[in-house]
């Protein structure tokens, strides 16, 4: 399990996190090494935390 991201006020909104994972990973071409690992293991902790916080304030839309 990924460590939890630490404290830094407001959670960011999923969407925002999972543009910067994807981007990431464009980046990296596919191949997550190193520090680019590292950070995207902490954008997908970050990410995790917002989808909850979205869900438990209600802003998450169920796909049909």
């Amino acid at each position: 399990m990924p460590p939890t991201p630490p404290d830094r006020g407001p959670v960011r909104p999923s969407a925002v996190v999972n543009e910067e994972i994807r981007a990431l990973v464009v980046r990296a071409g596919g191949w997550l090494y190193g520090e680019t690992r590292r950070r995207y293991e902490v954008l997908v902790a970050e990410w995790t935390v917002a989808v909850a916080a979205e869900r438990m304030r209600g802003d998450v839309v169920k796909a049909a």
